[in-house]
């Protein structure tokens, strides 16, 4: 009778697929719709907007609450200010880092020799949009992007989704809340209960993930086939062989000196990862990152402060993809540069790329107010980069996440507060935790 009564509660989720599978599946089914039934599947876009859009309109209140919270339970506003500075130290010496490198590499490689490119007026137009948001993005410079850090309204914030924007109130509203004591415990645990309830919100969101990818990859095979990737064919195998060495080599040396397991470390993010590269955006995952990340054995505060900067500061892969984007161009224009101009356009990309994160075909845009600093590669020669932008921003999209699963790791370390135990826990198999015992 015991045994009838364990084996309808065992069966229940025996045989449900987990998100993995689930995305893997919609995967699967969204290249078959777009090579058999394109017609079909150039009009299904529409599941992936719903679903990102049903994030950003959780995303926002959720970082907020988070890291409110995080900053009111680390009992002293000197350990929340020391965070932060460490964490602006690792992002600007992390994404210098990596954009010389790619630069070094692309200098040695040259993946645009051979090829040739001669403007025409019909490329000036297709890059006219994206050079008028360079030139907006640009003539900000630093001053423009401390005032960018400042929303118009406590409600703008939210309601344009900017990450920056919402970190900047979140961490100003849990200051105060630390400082006023007592009088602000009310509003402290309102804002617990609302983390508990978007947590929650989010928790059935992710579940659509599946029909966000379905419909990113249908659209996506329909509207460029599977040998799209031919054109720039050895620019875009040199990004993604060059995203690969970063996450495996920079990234993986990151965790082994954590005392992380890097192979374990991304099987336990395999589902966001799947996600990102559907989709080819993180934010779809923001949330279910910090949740892993929290579980795994990092405190709140570090998680709730460093991953919402990281994704607007923190943007390795972007970093890599600007570096080898001058130096492709500047060799398929026949351009030559300066050092001089070289670094000028270095220095541009550094500071052009904060807080871009979320705008509108970013990279492209970052890449033409990074080429104004060296006006004489034409910014016509854009239009050969947006032709497998696309695929471009696959790898991308996962090299970003990876630098920001792996920021709060390295931050919680610095620290000193990396739950070690928990980590094991989370990460080891329970089957090897056994016989290793």
């Amino acid at each position: 009778m015991k045994n009838d009564t364990t084996l309808p509660a065992g069966a229940k989720h025996r045989f449900r697929p987990g998100i993995f599978s689930q995305v893997v599946a919609a995967t699967c089914l969204g290249v078959l719709l777009g090579l058999f039934v394109p017609h079909l599947a150039g009009e299904s876009r529409w599941l992936t907007d719903l679903f990102l859009r049903l994030i950003l309109m959780a995303v926002g209140p959720l970082l907020f609450c988070i890291v409110v919270t995080g900053i009111t339970g680390a009992g002293s506003l000197s350990a929340v200010g020391r965070l932060g500075f460490r964490s602006l130290i690792y992002f600007e010496g992390m994404t210098t880092l990596v954009l010389l490198l790619s630069v070094g590499a692309a200098m040695l490689l040259r993946p645009g020799q051979g090829m040739t490119f001669t403007p025409s007026a019909e490329d000036l137009h297709i890059v006219s949009s994206y050079a008028a948001n360079a030139h907006v993005l640009h003539g900000q410079g630093i001053t423009g992007f401390i005032l960018g850090l400042i929303p118009r309204s406590s409600v703008a914030a939210f309601a344009e989704g900017n990450i920056l924007q919402i970190l900047f109130f979140a961490i100003l509203t849990g200051c105060c809340l630390s400082r006023i004591g007592d009088a602000g415990a009310p509003v402290t645990r309102l804002i617990e209960s609302l983390s508990a309830l978007f947590s929650r919100m989010m928790r059935l969101i992710i579940a659509l993930a599946p029909l966000g990818v379905l419909g990113a990859v249908a659209t996506t095979v329909a509207e460029y086939g599977l040998d799209a990737i031919d054109r720039l064919a050895s620019f875009v195998v040199l990004y993604f062989v060059a995203i690969a060495v970063f996450i495996v080599v920079i990234l993986g040396g990151c965790l082994l000196a954590c005392g992380v397991h890097p192979g374990r470390f991304a099987c336990y993010f395999r589902e966001e990862i799947l996600i990102v590269t559907a989709t080819t955006s993180s934010d779809s995952v923001l949330p279910s990152i910090m949740a892993k990340l929290e579980n795994m054995g990092i405190p709140r505060q570090v998680v709730g402060l460093v991953v919402p900067a990281g994704y607007s500061l923190n943007l390795d892969a972007l970093s890599i993809y600007l570096g080898f984007a001058i130096v492709f161009l500047a060799d398929v224009t026949g351009t030559p540069l300066t050092l001089t101009q070289m670094l000028s356009m270095l220095a541009t990309a550094l500071i052009t790329s904060k807080g871009a994160h979320g705008v509108p075909g970013i990279a492209i845009v970052v890449l033409a107010a990074t080429l104004s600093a060296a006006p004489s590669i034409p910014l016509s020669s854009l239009v050969l980069l947006l032709a497998v932008d696309w695929f471009i921003g696959i790898a991308r999209a996962v090299g970003n996440l990876a630098g920001n699963c792996v920021a709060p790791v390295v931050m919680a370390v610095w620290n000193g507060s990396l739950d070690r135990s928990r980590v094991q826990e989370v990460l080891v198999p329970r089957g090897k935790m056994r016989s290793s015992s």
